[in-house]
């Protein structure tokens, strides 16, 4: 791959630039809903706005990201996002500011990181060389925790002296500059799919599939994942309440976990990208899935706030740890023209388990301790870790070796 530092400096820098703008978007209209309406309701709204549309988009998304220019896709979602976000500057300038526009830009948002997400994991390996692929993810999670560190504290420094309009222009600039850099300064050629003569889009749906059920290994690892993030999900959602609760509603609490999460999650991407992890895969995810289980279920456990800070530090730590060998599993082990729709069923998992979850123990957590609930799912998170262990076929994929031109291990 020629000039392949500077595609991946110029594809990562248009993404950075993306995401920055969207970051002081996405929190300017949460704390804005927060405090304008301060109803759960609007708030569970809200959020449904921003999951519901990538999970129903994902599968339709990840065939998009095989059929067509990957790099037009992901320029043309920023370029929706971005029309929205100036229509709704425009409107609320006009002194509109009905709630449910807020709403509407946030499904749209959503329906933007759905087509997003599969296209950018399947761009990657056309860009990146194989053995690189773990030290760039790595650094791209990095900079993206690093974002989602400075976006909250920036976004509401800007609300404090500026109105919510100013950051919806802010996001369209930013939005401007990624469409442009990405455009006109990266070079990389359609893959082979998406030049290739095209079949029905129910058929390359169905041959997606097809694909996932004659490798056991993508049937294994999307089980495995379907059921981590289902467990994860009280200590996602449920640690702020806990500390609410045991540690007093005081709001520098919450942000201090919030910022060390973040910070965890900066030195755990810089630590997967310089150290690349053992030479299996999995025994990487295992390392770090196990850690985030002890740590989950020592959050139920530790009655001292600072040790609870440093847990959730530690936790973020773990986190790009185990995210970015998994990532990059899936991009030497797939064949190039079903990365698309595998990100993309992955985009479902990832984005339908966790609020599943919250179904289950969100209600759980008013009839029982939110501590109870951490130290169960910690423990049958390493009874889960302890069966990837055993999964040989999760085992053998896991290995790091030049990927074959028949493709995926089987």
């Amino acid at each position: 791959m020629e000039n392949w530092k500077r595609n991946i400096t110029l594809f990562l820098t248009s993404q950075t630039i993306s995401l920055f703008g969207s970051a002081l978007v996405q929190y300017a209209i949460m704390w804005h809903v927060t405090l304008t309406t301060q109803s759960g309701m609007m708030m569970t709204i809200f959020i449904i706005c921003g999951f519901v549309p990538t999970f129903l988009l994902s599968p339709f998304a990840g065939v998009w990201a095989d059929r067509y220019n990957r790099k037009w896709l992901i320029a043309i979602a920023d370029g929706v996002i971005a029309l929205s976000t100036l229509v709704l500057a425009i409107v609320f300038l006009m002194g509109y500011e009905e709630m449910w526009l807020l709403f509407v830009i946030a499904a749209i948002r959503s329906f933007g990181a759905g087509v997003q997400t599969p296209a950018v994991g399947a761009i990657l390996p056309q860009i990146v060389p194989e053995e690189k692929l773990t030290k760039v993810n790595g650094i791209n999670g990095s900079i993206q925790a690093g974002i989602m560190f400075i976006a909250p504290m920036v976004s509401a420094a800007l609300l404090s002296f500026a109105t919510l309009e100013i950051i919806f222009f802010i996001d369209v600039v930013t939005a401007a500059l990624a469409i442009f850099t990405l455009l006109f300064f990266l070079k990389i050629a359609a893959h082979e799919k998406a030049m290739g003569e095209q079949v029905g889009y129910i058929e390359d749906f169905k041959q997606g599939l097809r694909y996932i059920r004659e490798h056991t290994f993508l049937k294994s690892f999307f089980l495995f994942f379907a059921l981590l993030f289902f467990l994860i999900a009280p200590m996602a959602f449920l640690t702020p309440l806990q500390v609410a609760r045991s540690f007093g509603d005081d709001v520098w609490r919450l942000t201090v976990i919030e910022l060390t999460f973040s910070i965890g999650m900066m030195v755990g991407g810089s630590v997967i990208a310089i150290w690349g992890g053992f030479k299996n895969r999995v025994h990487t995810m295992i390392f770090a899935g196990v850690i985030m289980a002890v740590c989950t279920i020592s959050l139920g456990l530790v009655p001292n706030f600072l040790l609870y800070s440093v847990l959730m530090l530690i936790c973020g730590v773990a986190m790009p740890i185990f995210n970015t060998p998994s990532t990059v599993l899936l991009q030497e082990k797939v064949e190039g023209n079903y990365l698309g729709r595998i990100f993309g069923i992955f985009g479902m998992i990832s984005s339908s388990m966790m609020p599943i979850g919250m179904l289950v123990f969100g209600p759980l957590a008013d009839v029982i301790e939110i501590e109870w609930i951490l130290i169960v799912t910690g423990i049958l998170m390493i009874a889960l870790l302890l069966l990837l262990a055993k999964n040989r076929t999760l085992i053998t994929a896991g290995v790091n070796e030049v990927k074959e031109q028949s493709g995926i291990n089987r």
